[in-house]
């Protein structure tokens, strides 16, 4: 089992920055996929941006053609925390954000979600 905080959600005006955080009740390195993704009413839940485990030279990260260049996945395993920065905001970027922790056995976790407003 992984319980997931996630922090960081607010609103925003366009083209500005807002770092979600995600601490999960585990270390990280135990976990294959740490992931964001968003959702609105009525669409389906899309991956934003994912992290495998390992190091800076073995980890692969994706991002969804929508974010790229705009949206950043990090890592913190000082204080076990996966952050998204998330610059340049567009109103389409609105959203209920939800941090994702996939185990090497592929079971799913995830966060109570952090809402994302853009709007001017």
């Amino acid at each position: 089992q992984v319980q997931l905080v996630e922090s960081g959600g607010g609103s925003v005006q366009p083209g500005g920055s807002l770092r979600l955080s995600c601490v999960p009740s585990r270390s990280i390195w135990t976990v294959y996929v740490m992931g964001w993704y968003r959702q609105t009413p009525g669409k389906e839940r899309e991956m934003v941006a994912t992290m495998t485990a390992g190091d800076t030279r073995t980890r692969r990260i994706n991002y969804s053609d929508s974010v790229k260049g705009r949206f950043t996945i990090s890592r913190d395993d000082a204080s076990n925390t996966v952050f998204l920065q998330m610059n340049n905001l567009k109103s389409e970027d609105t959203a209920l954000y939800y941090c994702n922790a996939r185990s090497y056995s592929d079971v799913d976790y995830w966060g109570q979600g952090t809402q994302v407003t853009v709007s001017s």
